[in-house]
């Protein structure tokens, strides 16, 4: 077996194990951290892109059957979308020249990257430092802290300490973030779990400092277009939505998600507008996020957007529609990459 050969199963191995613990996973390009899908310029607007252009947070798939397509293309790098994951990580990195050194604010004895900075947040707010949840190794010398995100707010990404950053050399990922995952090989080396365990919950005291200012709230009035639709679509809408605002305690996540693939088939068809289908399937969860289980309108939201995203890549079949070629356009292209 040849040396690309022996990197592209590596590869694949470590992005399917990613996947069976729930993260969603997308491919970068080899030996890189960039995303190897096409741009929203480039959009073709043809396969999982007719309905829209889906980027790598919304094409990230745990579909196992998927991953394996994919990455038996070639041996590409792994992401991690850490919003539809349900992760934070806290990047922790490491300087990268001689100039770049310490702000005013963190030059002091001691600080010399960002995992001193963190530390020192640690100890002013008298918290121990979160060590013994996931933890991963970067290429140069950083380290990632994965935690499983709040349930009472959402979480954008952060960089130092810019807007409500927690410091120099200290970013943060989660909506509208990605990280490198294990395995993954850049020129500066590999990334490498050093604590292989499940993430932790996001410390309270973490999540009051990531949380933006003026703090608001999660949830806003859910307003449903008002739009003329197939009579088969209403129907299915409907359908889905009566079930989904029944759906019995404990399975709440899972009824959202299927409920958004079910839906998504109709997006991806180009018979229903993603906005419409997701405004619609919200304002039906709220008996849900309303009532005594943990629900929030941040995780139902992530389940019907992440159903939507699996439906869309599946588009139903519709009354009098053209059978599509045997070979459809998967996820990702033959490359891998769009």
């Amino acid at each position: 077996m040849s040396s690309a050969s022996r990197d592209r199963d590596r590869l694949m191995h470590h992005a399917l194990t990613a996947a069976q613990t729930g993260l969603y996973v997308f491919p970068l390009r080899a030996k890189t951290k960039r995303p190897a899908l096409h741009s929203a310029e480039r959009c073709p607007r043809t396969g999982v892109c007719r309905a829209r252009h889906l980027g790598w947070e919304q094409r990230a798939t745990v579909d196992l059957d998927v991953i394996e397509r994919c990455w038996s293309a070639g041996p590409f790098n792994i992401g991690i979308a850490t919003g539809p994951s349900g992760l934070v990580v806290i990047d922790l990195d490491t300087p990268k020249s001689p100039t770049d050194v310490p702000p005013p604010r963190w030059s002091r004895e001691g600080i010399r990257d960002g995992h001193d900075v963190f530390a020192a947040l640690c100890a002013e707010a008298r918290e121990d430092v979160p060590w013994e949840t996931r933890t991963v190794r970067t290429a140069r010398g950083g380290t990632h802290l994965y935690f499983r995100e709040p349930s009472t707010v959402e979480l954008r990404n952060t960089e130092g300490e810019h807007g409500n950053g927690l410091g120099w050399k200290v970013d943060t990922r989660a909506h509208g973030g990605y990280v490198v995952a294990p395995g993954s090989t850049t020129s500066d080396g590999t990334y490498w779990p050093t604590n292989d365990v499940a993430p932790l919950p996001l410390p309270v005291w973490l999540v009051h400092c990531l949380t933006p200012r003026p703090r608001t709230a999660v949830s806003a009035p859910v307003v449903v277009p008002s739009q003329r639709l197939p009579r088969y679509v209403t129907a299915a809408v409907d359908g889905e939505c009566r079930k989904l605002s029944t759906a019995v305690s404990g399975g709440h996540d899972r009824a959202a998600f299927v409920a958004g693939i079910a839906l998504g088939q109709l997006v991806g068809a180009g018979v229903l507008p993603p906005a419409t289908a997701e405004a619609h399937l919200v304002a039906a969860a709220a008996p849900l996020i309303n009532g005594e289980c943990d629900c929030t309108e941040a995780k139902v939201r992530r389940s019907i957007r992440n159903g939507i995203t699996e439906g869309t890549a599946r588009p139903r079949q519709m009354p009098g529609a053209e059978r599509p070629a045997p070979a459809a356009t998967p996820m990702f292209d033959a490359r891998g990459a769009a």
